[in-house]
């Protein structure tokens, strides 16, 4: 495992994504507005398998990550159609934010000025799980049309909740890079590159959902 064949790999699964992002927006904008929800579903519900099946089997990601990427593509391809026509502007808002985010934090950890230790990392991860528990218990309340109240509406509860969301998602790129920079220095095997290059994509994906989330309702209480 190296750095650079890293970032080789992840520049390969970002293209992917977004030759498929590009296909279900170019379908939503036709007005193929079912295909784009099939493709958008099916998008959704196989880029959460295959990041399963990757996560507990590692020595799979040479195929499953970019299997991820495509998923992940068709995914936020709708469903970033579907905020631009209800607020026009916010798609390459989102996008800006994202890799602007990756930038800074990259040239943070670079420069030394931010460092996974053990502490921060412990707090990231707890913070990241107690946000998936929160998801989770949502997800499952809505299912018997409970809400939790405040977090996930516009005011000022929500959009701290959004904002907070947001900085965690961030900061999850400096533990991936401090896991891609660990496993090359202790000489992982060639397979953790698409390993170090899908936890990327995962937490840059979910990085631009939630400042996409956050810049909708800053849209709708404006």
């Amino acid at each position: 495992m190296t750095v650079q064949g890293t970032v080789n790999k992840t520049a390969l699964l970002l293209l992917i994504t977004t030759v498929a992002a590009a296909f279900t927006w170019r379908l939503f904008w036709q007005g193929a507005g079912g295909g784009t929800n099939l493709w958008l579903t099916a998008g959704a519900i196989g880029g959460f398998v295959i990041g399963l099946v990757t996560i507990f089997k590692k020595t799979w990601a040479p195929f499953t990550a970019p299997l991820y990427a495509l998923c992940q593509g068709l995914f936020i391809g709708g469903l970033s159609s579907i905020f631009e026509r209800q607020m026009p502007g916010i798609v390459i808002q989102a996008v800006m934010f994202t890799f602007g985010t990756l930038a800074a934090l990259l040239a943070a950890y670079s420069g030394g000025l931010i460092r996974a230790s053990a502490g921060f990392r412990t707090g990231i991860i707890a913070a990241t799980g107690g946000i998936a528990i929160v998801y989770l218990a949502s997800m499952v309340l809505g299912f018997f049309h409970i809400q939790i109240p405040g977090i996930f509406g516009n005011g000022m509860i929500g959009i701290g909740f959004s904002i907070f969301v947001v900085v965690i998602a961030a900061m999850n790129l400096v533990l991936d890079f401090d896991t891609i920079e660990t496993g090359a220095r202790q000489g992982a095997p060639k397979f953790m590159e698409w390993y170090g290059a899908f936890g990327l994509l995962v937490t840059l994906v979910w990085l631009y959902l939630e400042i996409l989330r956050l810049l909708s309702k800053l849209n709708r209480r404006g």
